[in-house]
């Protein structure tokens, strides 16, 4: 009987989890200052059932691991994901479908107004539960613009005016050390693409025919010759990273950049006072920036998807949540952590909020995986190196969303 007892107390503490399960959890972080460690220390002592095998695989091949591994079968139980993903994930059938976990989760309530309806699933179904949210705004080097009497660019006009003006040989030795924009021409470089080309009007990746039009091309043709007319971007930045458009910007060797709150605290201790922040640009007659998500999912392929519930319903928990996020700089999705965040200096949660109106997610189609991981990449490191022209990149652009 005592047996008994003990094996349905293990059983009530687990939910209806498996006991001794263990759910294998991808994530990636940038920051070195990595929570998952006692995350899941806290979780296991609360579930002693589960144990979570936590692995950090780096951004850059993320989501190439991923697919690779759901079509080899060997998909982890519950992983990161963003929303571009979702579309080609659900496709695969990779993802199992957390409504009915949600409608009996008590921190469902305490979550952020509309954000599970901004993660909804392409078929109605809800696959994601939201963990942190950021919007891209543009940084830039305060004390640079002051030196040179400018004000934060409003618009794609001033950006230019600004970027080439900040652009200089600052010790007189033949060469530029100092240049206007840190643009991100590598993985995850399509978000400053698309503030300074979406937000023209009429330009949409949810319309493939605007995508070569006149103002299409002419739009992607002027950041093209920010870097090869203009020379306003470092030589690097057909190849540039997350990594590399920060560093150059605390380094002192770009003076803007475009990112989100996440690096606003990395930011600060490198630069102090000299980094301010502000909304992107308008750029042919509008303003687009990048609603940046994260959240979480659990596999269709998931031995014990009870398990892999419990554990990501536990990282998007008030208090496990803004532990989460002051590690990764981002910021909460739960109303009783908003309530009390500190962890950002107020121009930049300002300069986030300012961006709000006209931030934006990309298409809810499979095309958006291909363009964010492949085609876009490929297609701009060889229009910033002459390979091909304008007209060329976004045609390929066009023929990807036509066909999916």
């Amino acid at each position: 009987m005592k047996a008994l007892t003990m094996a349905a107390s293990l059983s009530a503490m687990a939910g209806l989890a498996h006991a001794d399960s263990t759910v294998r959890f991808w994530y990636h972080f940038d920051n070195p200052d990595n929570p998952m460690d006692e995350l899941v220390a806290k979780f296991e002592e609360q579930n002693p059932g589960i144990a979570i095998e936590a692995e950090n695989v780096p951004w850059n091949s993320y989501y190439d691991n991923l697919y690779t591994a759901i079509v080899g079968g060997g998909a982890p139980d519950a992983a990161m994901v963003k929303l571009f993903a979702q579309p080609r994930l659900v496709e695969m059938g990779a993802l199992e479908p957390i409504d009915a976990w949600l409608a009996s989760w008590e921190g469902k309530n305490d979550l952020l107004d509309n954000i599970l309806d901004i993660n909804a699933g392409p078929d109605g179904n809800q696959y994601y539960l939201p963990v942190q949210y950021v919007v891209l705004y543009l940084y830039y080097r305060a004390d640079l613009f002051a030196e040179a009497g400018l004000e934060p660019p409003a618009t794609c006009e001033d950006f230019l005016a600004a970027a080439k003006a900040l652009t200089r040989d600052t010790d007189g030795d033949g060469n530029i050390d100092v240049y206007g924009f840190g643009f991100r021409g590598g993985g995850a470089g399509h978000d400053h693409w698309a503030s300074l080309v979406l937000s023209h009007e009429g330009v949409s990746l949810e319309d493939e025919e605007s995508l070569t039009s006149e103002a299409a091309i002419a739009a992607n043709q002027w950041v093209i010759d920010l870097h090869r007319e203009h020379g306003v971007f470092p030589p690097s930045a057909p190849n540039d990273g997350f990594q590399e458009i920060i560093a150059a910007f605390q380094q002192g060797r770009t003076a803007m950049t475009i990112h989100h709150i996440g690096s606003s605290n990395a930011m600060v201790e490198a630069l102090g006072d000299k980094v301010s922040a502000a909304p992107v640009p308008e750029c042919g007659g509008g303003r687009w920036t990048a609603f940046g998500d994260e959240s979480l999912a659990v596999f269709s392929s998931a031995e014990d998807k009870e398990a892999a519930w419990k554990w990501i319903s536990f990282l998007a928990s008030s208090g496990n949540n803004a532990l989460f996020n002051e590690a990764t700089g981002q910021l909460p999705v739960t109303k009783s952590d908003s309530e009390n965040w500190q962890n950002h200096e107020a121009r930049f949660v300002q300069a986030t909020m300012n961006s709000l109106p006209f931030a934006e997610t990309l298409p809810a189609t499979g095309a958006t995986s291909d363009f964010v991981n492949n085609v876009w990449p490929r297609a701009m490191q060889r229009a910033l190196l002459g390979e091909i022209t304008s007209k060329e990149m976004m045609r390929e652009i066009q023929e990807l969303y036509a066909t999916k």
